[in-house]
């Protein structure tokens, strides 16, 4: 098939026995997202679905039409049902951004009252802040003042007990497995109540 000739449409058997008109709108970029999206390589892809490589790199570029057998074996090797092969994702453009961090690798970050541990710093641009902190003060005269900044929080108890202060509500004790989402512009603290340090899990909305 022509790269620029317009794709025609594909009709696929439905469970009840009816054809059903798919129309892609573009299989071959359709087929490179989705493979992208799991970080594999053409070879990877082609192997996982039991494809020559030249094939996969031709359905890609828009220079062949495959058989429904090929489809067949795209669909297993993606994992996914055929006619989303032919259906983009919803909700925008998938970005496919993946960080792992593995325990105790996290970038380390230390204050007079906090031992943060940065997650997912090798992301740039992100739209929240994962943290794990462990938490040092005993009382609020360890703060200078409260602590405040644009955006939301969610809070979320790892070990220990902790105290959440808050600017407009009465302090919260909360153990391990209690959480909370609170506005960050209102002044916060919060401090470890238990004999060990308390760890707790942060995540800042940015934006």
């Amino acid at each position: 098939m022509d790269p620029q000739e317009q794709p025609s449409i594909i009709r696929i058997a439905r469970a009840d026995g009816a054809a059903a008109a798919v129309e892609p709108l573009n299989l071959g970029a359709r087929v490179r997202e989705l493979r992208k999206r799991h970080g594999w390589t053409l070879e990877q892809a082609a192997k996982r679905a039991g494809l020559a490589r030249s094939t996969l790199s031709k359905i890609e570029n828009g220079q062949m039409s495959p058989t429904y057998e090929a489809l067949r074996k795209l669909a297993e090797g993606l994992d996914i049902p055929i006619p989303q092969l032919f259906t983009p994702p919803s909700g925008g453009q998938v970005t496919a951004r993946l960080a792992l961090t593995r325990a105790n690798e996290g970038e380390a970050h230390a204050t007079a009252t906090y031992e943060h541990e940065l997650l997912a710093g090798a992301l740039s641009r992100k739209q929240m802040l994962p943290y794990r902190a462990r938490v040092r003060a005993r009382s609020m005269e360890a703060f200078d003042g409260w602590v405040r900044h644009d955006g939301e929080e969610f809070l979320y108890v790892l070990t220990g007990v902790i105290r959440l202060y808050t600017e407009f509500y009465a302090p919260i004790e909360m153990k391990r497995g209690d959480s909370a989402y609170y506005d960050a512009a209102m002044g916060h603290n919060v401090i470890s109540v238990s004999p060990e340090d308390a760890t707790i899990l942060w995540v800042t909305s940015l934006g």
